[in-house]
C-alpha cells in the first residue's frame, strides 16, 4: 500500500508565501534505506537562499528542500536493518526534509541520545556538523587561541560556540545587543554589536591589536575581506555561507552579484607572506565523504552524552505557517534553531 506523506513545497521561486503545504506518495524503500515519521525538521539559511531562486545547488522548482530530520524508524527493507525499527533517529538529508515521512540511508541516520528531544535532535546534523568541520577538523581551533564567531546568535553560531567552549578557547562574537545576554550566559567571552558598533575595531581593542587566530564568517562579500585582515599571524578564515545576498526576486539577484563582485581574491603570495590562511565550509557538498562525516557525528552524539554539545531550540512552526518561519529567520529574530513540526 503507497504511503502519502505531507510536504512543504517550494512551488516558485520568491517570499515566503510561496511555500504550500502538498501531499505526495512516499517512494519506494531501497534496500540500504529507512522510513523515518518525521517529528521535526530543521531549517537552514540555505533554504532560504534556494526559496529565493539564489541557491546553485537546489533541486528544480516545485521542490522539497530540507537537510535534517528527527523521527521514528517505521518500515526497513533489509531485514539487517530491522533493529531500527521503532528507534528514535536524527538523520541527514539530501534535500526532502519538509516533509511528514521520508526514506534515509541508513549511513545517514543516528540514534538519538536519550535525554534530547526530536526537536533538539532535529537541531544537531548541519549546525554542529559545519562548526565542527570550521573549527575542529579545518580551523585546528586549540584551547591556547581565540576565535572570532560572526553571526553568533545563530544555529552555526551557537554550534561553534559549544565546540569553542569545550575546546577552551577564548571565544568573541557578533550579534544584535538583544542576543548578548543569552550568549554571554552560554559561555561567550565576549559581544560586539554589529548593529551599533565598528566590530573590527571592537575586535583590535579586545585583542590589543593583535586579532584572532580563526574567524568563521558566514557572510560573505566584502566582510570576508575584513575578516582576513582581522586575523592574527598564522590565523585562519572559515567562510561558509553567503547571507549578505539574501532577497527575493530581482533584488535579491543584484544582490547576490553585487555581494560576489565584493568577494576578496586571496593571491597565495600573499598567504604565504601574512602566514594566514583560507579555507571554505559546505555541508551540502559533502555526501560523496560519508564515513568523514559519519565520524564526525559520532564525536558530536558523544558531546551530546557528556553536555557540552547543547542544541538551542528558538522557536518551531508547524507546516502550515513555514512561510513565518522563513521571514522569522530572515529577520534575525532567531537565537538558535528554528523547526518544523509535521
Amino acid at each position: 500500500m503507497t504511503q502519502i506523506r505531507r510536504q512543504v513545497v517550494i512551488t516558485k521561486a520568491g517570499g515566503p508565501e510561496v511555500l504550500k503545504v502538498q501531499e505526495s506518495p512516499l517512494p519506494q524503500l531501497n534496500k540500504d534505506e529507512v522510513t523515518v515519521a518525521v517529528a521535526a525538521t530543521g531549517i537552514n539559511f540555505a533554504d532560504i537562499l534556494a526559496r529565493q531562486g539564489l541557491y546553485q545547488d537546489a533541486p528544480s522548482m516545485p521542490c522539497t528542500i530540507g537537510y535534517e530530520v528527527a523521527g521514528t524508524v517505521t518500515h526497513v527493507e533489509n531485514t539487517a536493518h530491522e533493529h531500527w525499527i521503532g528507534k528514535r533517529v536524527f538523520g541527514l538529508t539530501h534535500f526532502g526534509g519538509y516533509t511528514s515521512h521520508i526514506n534515509i540511508p541508513i549511513h545517514q541516520v543516528f540514534d538519538i541520545p536519550a535525554h534530547l528531544s526530536f526537536e533538539e535532535a532535529a537541531s544537531i546534523p548541519v549546525a554542529y556538523l559545519t562548526a565542527y568541520q570550521l573549527t575542529v577538523v579545518m580551523g585546528q581551533l586549540t584551547d591556547s587561541e581565540s576565535v572570532l564567531i560572526q553571526n553568533a546568535g545563530g544555529g552555526v553560531g551557537l554550534a561553534i560556540l559549544d565546540i569553542a567552549k569545550h575546546i577552551g578557547a577564548t571565544t568573541i562574537g557578533t550579534a544584535s545587543s538583544r542576543k548578548h545576554s543569552f550568549l554571554k550566559d552560554r559561555g561567550l567571552s565576549h559581544a560586539i554589536d554589529y548593529n551599533t558598533q565598528d566590530w573590527v575595531h571592537e575586535l583590535h581593542k579586545l585583542t590589543d591589536g593583535r586579532g584572532v587566530e580563526l574567524i568563521t564568517d558566514p557572510l560573505g562579500g566584502k566582510n570576508w575581506q575584513a575578516s582576513f585582515k582581522s586575523l592574527r599571524a598564522t590565523g585562519r578564515l572559515g567562510m561558509f555561507g553567503i547571507s549578505e545576498a539574501s532577497a527575493t526576486g530581482l533584488k535579491g539577484k543584484l544582490k547576490l552579484i553585487r555581494t560576489a563582485l565584493a568577494m576578496p581574491f586571496f593571491h597565495p603570495v600573499r598567504l604565504m607572506n601574512e602566514n594566514k590562511s583560507v579555507f571554505g565550509v559546505n555541508m551540502g557538498r559533502l555526501w560523496h565523504e560519508s564515513d568523514k562525516v559519519r565520524e564526525w557525528m559520532n564525536e558530536l552524539t558523544e558531546g551530546a552524552e557528556a553536555g557540552w554539545v547543547r542544541p538551542h531550540v528558538d522557536k518551531t512552526f508547524s507546516f502550515e505557517n513555514a512561510g513565518e518561519a522563513h521571514a522569522y529567520i530572515e529577520a534575525r529574530k532567531n537565537i538558535g534553531k528554528v523547526l518544523l513540526i509535521p
